[in-house]
């Protein structure tokens, strides 16, 4: 099998294979990595998923990726090492199930790339004995998630920008609680100022002779792991063959890619909602036919979610046709029949979030929090408009309740039970920088940083 190849969604860069898709992270056009065609998945090979093992999942899916470039065995052992916590399925009613994507290390969906990230990334670099800088702008989670999985990995030095105003008290202690080679900075501005600013850093000629890095979803390192739970999910719930639908909280959109790219692979998903909060630039592009991006994004309770421009539509709207550049101008539409066929899309309130916890709380003692909420809110907004019909469905929870107890205890009353790693988090002391959202400063920090 020949090396599979990755193009730029601006198609102004040559074509990379995964080893240099992933240690570049942006392309130099600026645009997104995207496989050049996806490999595929018969019936049969999704089907035998049923008795295999989470890490044996991931492991089948992501070599169709890594031919020629990460040894099998090697991967096998990353597979195995990364993925040893658990992945409930919790059935609500019928056939309607929740799917906890918490468990891992930082108790959020982004541990299930981030871990397998910092594998490859240790095994590239030491193939090429190179030092990597990590820039990752983080509206909740991803932060915490990339500097657990790549604290200590030999090589590697992480950077990663939050909004000070807009992330919890335990999502914060979960990224500057750790030193060596992690550092934080506060910003005073939006998530999309501190994604701004490591795009900019990215496309910068006075930081080329930086070795930059990603480790957010413009990475094609982040996405295709999060490809794994939907294959994993379908092996558990449906039969053999049969489209399932998928709820998923949506805000850069990453880990609704993670699904696309399953379906592409030739998962059978009958509808992919994609719920969002207040941030509805995608529900009224899908709506409407066209994009304005939210600026500034709003902020919202859901606060992973507070994106006024989710970077990973340039590679939806790649994957129907189009052409849409990191600005968000579009120069080529896409099949907006097709992407209204397979997707839906709507905009979840603050208080419709937090009437959704109340609700599932009182009628199913499930506890979710605000971004799960959204998803399970899009999911019975698009029953009002399609029959489920007998077919299985699965509503993301991607981040821990116990992340957001003041929220929690306001909404239900009390407060989430704290995994034992979160709790010694909280009583750390914090160490992070803070900063306007100024690209110049950030630029002479980066630059000093690097020479220290």
């Amino acid at each position: 099998m020949h090396t599979l190849l990755f193009r730029s969604t601006n198609q102004q860069s040559p074509a990379a294979n995964l080893r240099e898709a992933f240690l570049q992270g942006l392309a130099p056009d600026r645009g997104l990595y995207f496989p050049e065609k996806f490999p595929k998945l018969t019936a049969d090979e999704i089907a035998s998923f049923a008795s295999l093992p989470y890490h044996e999942i991931a492991f089948r899916v992501l070599s169709r990726y890594t031919e020629g470039v990460i040894p099998s065995d090697t991967l096998a052992a990353m597979c195995s090492s990364a993925y040893n916590f658990n992945i409930p399925l919790e059935k609500t009613y019928d056939r309607v199930h929740v799917m906890r994507l918490d468990q891992g290390p930082t108790a959020s969906f982004k541990d299930f790339a981030a871990q397998m990230m910092a594998r490859m990334s240790g095994h590239f670099l030491n193939e090429t004995g190179k030092q990597l800088t990590i820039l990752t702008a983080t509206s909740g989670d991803t932060g915490a998630a990339v500097a657990h999985a790549f604290h200590n990995i030999p090589g590697v030095r992480v950077i990663v920008l939050f909004p000070f105003d807009e992330v919890s008290r335990s999502q914060r202690k979960m990224m500057t609680t750790l030193a060596q080679n992690v550092r934080t900075i506060a910003i005073d501005g939006k998530f999309d100022d501190c994604q701004a600013m490591v795009k900019r850093a990215f496309a910068d000629p006075a930081l080329q002779h930086l070795p930059l890095s990603s480790a957010n979803s413009i990475n094609i390192g982040r996405l295709l792991p999060q490809s794994v739970y939907y294959f994993y999910a379908a092996s558990r719930i449906a039969k053999p063959g049969e489209p399932i639908v998928f709820s998923v909280p949506s805000g850069n959109f990453g880990d609704m890619m993670g699904a696309v790219v399953a379906g592409q692979m030739g998962l059978p998903i009958k509808k992919l909602i994609a719920s969002v909060n207040s941030n509805d630039a995608f529900p009224r592009f899908l709506e409407t036919g066209h994009y304005e991006k939210i600026v500034p994004s709003r902020n919202a309770v859901s606060n992973a979610m507070n994106v006024g421009h989710p970077s990973n539509l340039a590679r939806l709207v790649a994957v129907y046709g189009g052409r849409m550049d990191e600005t968000g101008k579009i120069h080529q539409m896409p099949d907006l029949a097709a992407m209204r066929r397979d997707l839906f899309s709507s905009s979840i309130s603050d208080e419709r979030t937090r009437e959704t916890i109340r609700e599932v709380w009182n009628k199913y003692e499930l506890l979710l929090e605000a971004h799960g909420a959204v998803a399970w809110r899009g999911f019975l907004d698009w029953l009002e408009v399609e029959p489920l019909g007998n077919a299985p469905a699965v509503i993301l929870e991607t981040a821990n309740p116990a992340k957001f107890p003041e929220e929690i205890e306001k909404t239900i009353g009390f407060s989430p039970d704290v995994p034992p790693a979160m709790e010694a988090m909280n009583q750390m002391p914090e160490d992070f920088d803070r900063m306007t959202a100024d690209y110049e400063k950030f630029r002479d920090y980066l630059v000093t940083k690097h020479q220290s």
